[in-house]
Order: structure tokens, then sequence, then C-alpha cells
């Protein structure tokens, strides 16, 4: 498809399939064309509990089947909603955003990089070098993904790419430039969501150049200011990097059987957001109201942050292992419990108690109180007089029914799942 063919097919897909999509543009390229993206969900557009996934074709203007492969996906989606499982539970379960081509215009010159000749996938900050730190030198097309990741959390995400076979994940770099293995600190993670696409793949596990299909980024060969590596640090998503054809640019006619071969690779790997992983909550055991901290891993250094509306969180974590979950809040007491993650995903909500000091002889609140308050005061003083056993008796009452109300509301917590594939629920 040309830019003009890619467009007309994403409007055509958002009028035949707008119950269960949008389309929207983040941004233009060099010049001036828009990166339009797909939406697919059975709430397009809202704000929910699911986690969000994003697949982004084109980077390199010269590798164009990965925009092919996410004009198939997108459609099968669609046609199969309702009657396929998998369809389904993707399209009820995560919201998909698909960016075709984030190089309209490298495509269109038949380049690896953009209009500007700058690769784009070399111009995202990085973590071991100075490198793009200018934000008014970075491309339009790099801006428009950044600015992206800062609107939608997404849970995580993969670029499609050609001219090998295999599944690529962080780190991308090593700190002496060396071609040597250098793994994140949710290394077995992303090994495990690399076998999800590899081993649903045709035969990309069968590779004898990559053992299993997949590979350490630093290991195979090391880049800089590359797109994974930023979204794992800055953006909170785990993203992987595809190489979804040996030839770069097939003919034409060959698209359908490499769409047959990487069909179930791109499914399971969506799937696996809500298949797999930590889902769940955090509130405050005061009011009930959700609370958006943060949940860590003890011994993986890297921590997820929670919605700021519903204070939801979607932890991926390699199955077949022990975890302890920490949940922490400023002004809350931290809590923490241990998970056996098996093959399964974990539901696991969090209610944390606010942080409360003795000042005289009344329980305030550092984080909540307001003690400015001139008749607040006289209330006060008015119960430390000889109403002071009225007072005790008042504050026992309240704590008894608080206590209730809040049995009450952990009992409608644990019952409340985010995903109907996960396989066990549970309340700290």
């Amino acid at each position: 498809m040309t830019n003009a063919d890619l467009e007309k097919a994403i409007k055509q897909f958002g009028q035949r399939c707008s119950n269960i999509s949008r389309i929207y543009s983040i941004g233009k390229s060099v010049h001036g064309f828009p990166l339009w993206v797909i939406e697919i969900s059975d709430k397009p557009g809202e704000e929910e509990t699911e986690p969000a996934f994003k697949y982004i074709g084109n980077v390199h203007g010269d590798e164009p089947v990965g925009r092919e492969l996410l004009i198939y996906l997108a459609n099968w989606l669609c046609d199969n909603y309702l009657t396929d499982p998998l369809a389904t539970l993707i399209v009820e379960n995560v919201h998909l955003h698909i960016l075709p081509s984030m190089n309209p215009d490298g495509y269109s010159l038949r380049k690896r990089g953009n209009a500007n000749e700058v690769d784009l996938n070399r111009d995202f900050p990085d973590q071991f070098f100075p490198l793009n730190y200018n934000e008014d030198s970075r491309q339009p097309e790099t801006r428009a993904i950044i600015n992206w990741a800062k609107d939608i959390r997404f849970t995580a995400s993969a670029t499609l790419h050609g001219g090998a076979l295999v599944a690529n994940y962080p780190w991308d770099g090593t700190k002496d430039r060396s071609t040597s293995y250098f793994g994140c600190p949710d290394d077995e993670t992303f090994q495990f969501m690399a076998s999800i696409y590899s081993h649903s793949h045709y035969n990309m596990s069968t590779s004898k150049e990559f053992p299993g299909g997949i590979t350490n980024g630093a290991s195979w060969y090391p880049i800089y200011g590359g797109m994974q590596d930023w979204n794992y640090i800055h953006a909170g998503c785990f993203e992987l990097t595809l190489e979804v054809s040996d030839n770069k640019w097939p003919n034409a006619a060959e698209l359908p059987i490499i769409w047959r071969y990487n069909k179930m690779s791109l499914l399971n790997l969506v799937a696996s957001l809500v298949k797999t992983g930590l889902h769940g909550r955090i509130y405050s055991s005061h009011d009930g109201r959700p609370l958006p901290g943060i949940i860590s891993i003890t011994g993986i250094n890297y921590t997820v942050r929670a919605g700021k509306t519903f204070a939801d969180y979607h932890r991926l974590l390699a199955p077949k292992d022990k975890y302890e979950v920490v949940a922490t809040m400023p002004g809350y007491k931290s809590k923490n419990t241990t998970i056996w993650l098996d093959e399964g995903a974990v539901s696991l909500d969090f209610v944390l108690d606010p942080e409360f000091t003795v000042k005289g002889s009344v329980l305030q609140n550092d984080y909540d109180c307001n003690c400015n308050n001139k008749r607040t005061l006289q209330f006060v003083h008015f119960l430390g007089g000889f109403h002071l056993e009225l007072y005790l008796i008042f504050i026992a009452t309240l704590g008894f029914l608080c206590l209730l109300l809040l049995r009450r509301g952990k009992l409608k917590f644990s019952t409340q799942r985010l995903s109907p594939v996960a396989k066990r629920t549970a309340v700290v």
C-alpha cells in the first residue's frame, strides 16, 4: 500500500468496525503525513481498569512488512470479535493501539531513516550515553511517540521490523559498548514475553542463529538511543523489538503467508497481558478511594505505578515463581505479601492504612488533617474538658462503625475481578 492507500484503509476500518474502534493521530511526520492510530476495544477512547498494549510498524522506512501485518491484525480482530474466543478476549479485556507506520516519509522514499535521514530507532534518550536529551533536536515522529506514551499508560508494546526472524528484548546496549549479554532488571519476564512470540510463530523458535528464536539486544548487536529501552525506563512499558521477516521488502504476494506465520504470535503476545502477570488496584482503608501508589517486587529493581483514576496496576512477571509484592503510597503504611505465580494471572488488591500520629489527646492524619479551622480547635478543646467520657464513647462507637464498613468494603473488593482470566483473587 502507498501512504494514501494506508490512510484510506485505516479510515475504512474505522467506519466498518466503529463499534470496537476509534481512529486518531498522534502527530505528523516531517512531510506532514498524519501518524494514524487504530484503537481496538469494546470501549474505545474510555479509561478503564484494563491494560493497554501498542504495536508500532514501519519504524524504518525500508521495512514495510509490519505496517501490512498490523492492518491484517486489525481486520482479523474486527471480523472475529464475538465468534473467536481469542479475539473476544483481546477486544473486551485490552485496549490495543496500532500505529501501522511510524515512518511514512521513509517508506515513500524507500529509505531506512525519515525525511531528514535520521534513524528513528536511534533518536530516543539513551541511558548509558548523553544522546538525544535535547528535545528541540528530536524528530517529530520521535516526539509523537514520547508524547503518546505520556498520554496513555501502556503496559507493554512491540515494534515490527524486517531483515531477520527473532524476538529481541532489553537491554539493547551496554555501558562499555561491548557486544555482550546485558539483561535489564526484568530479564526473566522479557525472555518469557519474547518466547511467547517466538513459540507462537510458525518457525521462529526453531532458529539456528538465535536459540529459541529470542535474543538479548546487546548480545546481538548493541544500539544506543533505541525506543525499546526508553519505553522500559521512562514509560513503564515492557517493549519488544520483533524481526518478523528475513526479507525486508518481500513481494506483496508473500504477505498473506507472512501474516499466517505471525498471526498467532501477534495475538498471543497481546493476550498475555491478561492471561499472565499480576493485576489489581490500590485503595485507602480510610475512605475506600483509589490510591495511585507504587507496586514493587522484592529483588527486582523496577517499579510500576498504579493509574491516577482507578489506581489499577498491571505487573508483568515470568510465571512459575514466588514473588514478594510491596505496595506503597506517600502518607500510607506500605503492605507486602507473597504470591505464587503459575501459568495464570493473579488479581491482587491492596488496602493501605493511613499513617497517624498522636498529638495531645487527638489522633491526627499527617497528610489529610487541616488544623487551621478555628471552630475545629474550639470543638477539640470542648471535648478535652469535662466531656472527655462522652468523647471516648463517641470515638469507640465511630471506630466500631468504621471497622464494619472496612470489612464490608474489603469483601466487595475481593469479589471484584480485573479480568475473567484471572485464576486467583486476593486482598491485602
